[in-house]
């Protein structure tokens, strides 16, 4: 969703193929050709391959300069934004990733006969990846979900403390930092409504309700219907 939402808020043409991971089709070799990690996202630009979502967001801000800047021109408020793009991706990202793996993954490969998950996860280039694949499958234990779940509490905290404090996340200006949060704390009411809640995280709430309303993220919504359930989801 990162680079999808960088490429509407900046108006750029695009072309994008979703991919299903209950099919496998990010370690297919056609996709494998163009990421040989096998994972997206992954922007093909004038035949350059530029992959990790964030970093393909700061490749489009670089690239394609707009009326519409995504990060700020003063030095230390750049600075803020890049801090709450690292945190995303080295934080709060892996603990919702760990319980995302257990509650959509799990089951979408414990479907698989014993041959063909095996068959599948030995396409997976990444021998890290293969493990989570069979950690998923066999079910985490409950010590680790209990962790990644104080994690997501501690992050849901962080950002409404932040947001307490300015409109945006890198201050007054929305930027990358907003794009890159929203992609990973999007369906957080819903998913964890005992942790992010009006009454709880008022501000990340309303936070939550800005992004929505920008028209951006509507037409991207609308144009690309994006799934997030197993049956229909897409990497």
């Amino acid at each position: 969703m990162k680079p999808l939402l960088a490429l509407y808020e900046k108006d750029q043409p695009f072309k994008w193929q979703q991919l299903n991971p209950a099919r496998f089709e990010h370690h297919e070799d056609w996709f494998k050709a163009i990421n040989p990690n096998g994972q997206v996202p992954a922007l093909v630009d004038a035949g350059k391959v530029i992959t990790e979502s964030t970093v393909i967001c700061e490749y489009l801000e670089d690239q394609y300069p707009t009326a519409v800047s995504l990060r700020p021109a003063d030095a230390f408020d750049r600075a803020q934004m890049r801090v709450w793009t690292k945190w995303v991706d080295e934080y709060f990202c892996w603990c919702l990733s760990t319980i995302g793996w257990e509650r959509v993954i799990k089951p979408m490969a414990r479907a698989l006969s014993d041959a063909d998950f095996e068959e599948h996860v030995r396409k997976i280039p990444i021998p890290e990846q293969q493990t989570k694949w069979r950690n998923a499958r066999n079910g985490f234990p409950q010590a680790v979900l209990d962790e990644e779940m104080r994690k997501i509490g501690v992050s849901f905290r962080k950002l409404e403390a932040r947001l307490a404090q300015c409109t945006w996340l890198a201050g007054e200006q929305y930027t990358l930092a907003d794009i890159c949060n929203y992609a990973i704390a999007i369906d957080a009411p819903m998913i964890f409504p005992e942790l992010a809640n009006t009454r709880y995280t008022p501000h990340l709430v309303a936070w939550l309700e800005r992004m929505d309303a920008r028209p951006a993220v509507k037409r991207m919504m609308a144009d690309c219907k994006l799934e997030f359930t197993p049956q229909k989801a897409a990497g």
